[in-house]
């Protein structure tokens, strides 16, 4: 069961193309999107209802989509408003359209109840388009339950031994972060780590203006069901930054890591590693890109790895240790979401 009434990332803006479509599934339903005539993103269910063929093979026609088995054509609202060969067009002969907000160049999708899409409660991700801070937008698809991804990301441990020489150091297997649990609203979980006179990981080396010990950071705001922003660095020991306190050379990234679910067994994942610092040097820009890449690979294989186990097993329970206090959290906060949908459902169905 995928949870529905909450906002979804269903692409980078750069994704959704001014001509044309953009075909995807979403929570095992098929989405195609495009731009009206203003450069808006619409968003439609990819099925045409005559005869189930999808739009994302049809044509672009200004503001409406037309599906090209038999030409019927729908408007942004999914209403049909031309059959050929057909005077009348009937009042059901629609397809179901979503809310789509577009917001930090990231293209934001609600597939639930459409009268409780709130653009409130989409998470801030100021540094996707702030001048201030760099990034390369990157996308990775996964043969993977997306709850597999957020078990990972909220494990710190294994960075020391999936990561070694790219994001991890010996300290990571060792060190217990400070966890904080809200339950306002969909809940948020904030996790902190410091570590203290510590060596700096691979990646920070290979951008640092400076070198020897750090006091480096990770500090995660995490979103049911799938929303992960970070403020990460590494700076100078004894500089000042578990004070609040960041020199000019210290290190300072935002990251972003955000899954949606294709299938039970297929995610989607958007991210990236932005920077405040060298802001014209692209080549740089490249290189972080490249560097997260080599580090996500090393995730991907474990995982998809692990759901192959996963689906050989159905059913088999997984033992919890003392490293999983961030991922059970998740799962508890992704679980209480399900369960007040369920009962909303079953409300509504009495009623």
């Amino acid at each position: 069961m995928f949870l529905r009434n909450c906002w979804y990332v269903a692409a980078w803006d750069i994704e959704v193309p001014r001509e044309g479509f953009l075909a995807r599934t979403l929570l095992g339903e098929p989405v195609v999107f495009y731009r009206d005539t203003k450069g808006r993103a619409v968003a439609l269910e990819n099925r045409c209802c005559h005869r189930a063929a999808p739009l994302s093979i049809g044509r672009h026609e200004g503001d409406c989509v037309r599906c090209m088995y038999h030409g019927m054509k729908f408007d942004a609202s999914g209403a049909c408003v031309e059959i050929p060969g057909q005077a009348v067009v009937p009042p059901n002969t629609c397809v179901r359209s979503y809310p789509v907000v577009e917001r930090d160049r990231f293209v934001w999708i609600w597939m639930g109840d459409p009268a409780r899409a709130d653009a409130s409660d989409i998470d801030d991700f100021f540094w996707h388009d702030s001048p201030e801070w760099r990034m390369k937008p990157g996308y990775i698809h996964y043969q993977a339950n997306y709850k597999l991804i957020v078990d990972n990301l909220l494990d710190f441990t294994h960075l020391a031994w999936v990561h070694p020489t790219t994001l991890g150091t010996a300290s990571a297997a060792e060190l217990r972060p400070t966890i904080e649990r809200s339950t306002e609203g969909r809940g948020r979980l904030s996790i902190t780590r410091w570590y203290l006179d510590d060596e700096m990981p691979a990646l920070h080396r290979r951008v640092a203006r400076f070198s020897g010990k750090v006091d480096r950071w990770q500090v995660y705001q995490w979103t049911p069901p799938a929303t992960l922003r970070m403020d990460a660095g590494s700076a100078p020991i004894g500089t000042g930054a578990p004070e609040g306190r960041r020199v000019p050379e210290a290190l300072q990234f935002r990251h972003t890591s955000v899954q949606t679910p294709e299938t039970e067994t297929t995610s989607h994942y958007w991210f990236c590693q932005a920077r405040n610092f060298e802001l014209d040097n692209d080549a740089l820009t490249e290189q972080i890109y490249d560097d997260v890449v080599v580090a996500f690979e090393e995730d991907r294989r474990m995982i998809e790895a692990q759901q192959k186990i996963v689906s050989q097993t159905p059913g088999r329970p997984m033992l919890p240790i003392a490293a999983d206090a961030g991922l059970n959290q998740a799962r508890w906060l992704i679980d209480r979401l399900a369960r007040q949908e369920a009962a909303a459902l079953g409300t509504e169905g009495r009623s």
